[in-house]
C-alpha cells in the first residue's frame, strides 16, 4: 500500500474515468492513480493493461463492471483475470473479501446525513479498508470529522469540479481527490 500512498503524495489527484474510452492524453498526465468507473468484462482487462503499461496504479469499481455479479466470485475473477491494483465499491462484503485475497480496497461512502456518517464509521471499523472515498467530496467539515474517527486514509470524490474543491478537501485531511474533470488532473 505504501507504493499507492507514495503515488498519492507525489500527486494527490486520482483520475476518475467514468466512460469506456480512455482519453488519449493519459500518457502525458502526471496522475499516477486511476479509478475505472465503468466497463464490461469484454474490455475492462484491456483498459487496466493499457494503464498499467503506462506505469499507472489502477482500481476498478467492482459494482459497475457489466457482466459480473456483485459477489465474491466476481472479485476472484477481477483479481485473477483483470489484475488491477485494487477495487472500489460501496459493498463492504466485496471489499472485505477483496482485501482477504490481496487486493487494495477503497470503500465508497455517501455522506448524506448524520445517520450515514455513523453507519459509515461502523462499517469502516468492521474491516478496515485501505482507503475510504467520501462522497460528495465537497464537504470539508465531514472529511475533517471523519479523519478524526477512522484510521484509513480518506479520498474525496464526487462533485469535485473546481480547483478550490481540491484545495479544501486536501486541507480538511483527504490524502487525495478523485475527479473526472480533466482540467483538474494537473494542478499548479
Amino acid at each position: 500500500m505504501s507504493n499507492i500512498n507514495d503515488s498519492l503524495e507525489a500527486n494527490p489527484i486520482i483520475g476518475a474515468l467514468p466512460h469506456m474510452v480512455l482519453p488519449n492524453e493519459i500518457e502525458q498526465k502526471k496522475i499516477e492513480v486511476f479509478f475505472l468507473l465503468s466497463g464490461s468484462i469484454m474490455e475492462i482487462q484491456d483498459r487496466v493493461n493499457f494503464l498499467k503499461d503506462l506505469g499507472k496504479k489502477v482500481f476498478v469499481h467492482a459494482d459497475l463492471i457489466e457482466g459480473l455479479a456483485k459477489d465474491t466470485t466476481a472479485i476472484d475473477y477481477i483479481k485473477k483475470y483483470i489484475k488491477p491494483d485494487g477495487i472500489l465499491s460501496t459493498r463492504s462484503n466485496l471489499l472485505r473479501y477483496g482485501k482477504e485475497i490481496g487486493l487494495l480496497t477503497v470503500q465508497r461512502i455517501f455522506m448524506i446525513d448524520s445517520l450515514s456518517f455513523k453507519s459509515g464509521i461502523k462499517m469502516i471499523e468492521s474491516y478496515k479498508p485501505d482507503f475510504v472515498e467520501v462522497m460528495p467530496g465537497i464537504i470539508p467539515r465531514a472529511i475533517s470529522e471523519l479523519k478524526n474517527k477512522i484510521s484509513p486514509p480518506i479520498i474525496a470524490g464526487g462533485m469535485i469540479t473546481e480547483k478550490d474543491d481540491v484545495i479544501q478537501a486536501l486541507k480538511a485531511g483527504a490524502i487525495a481527490v478523485s475527479t473526472s474533470k480533466r482540467e483538474l488532473w494537473i494542478l499548479d
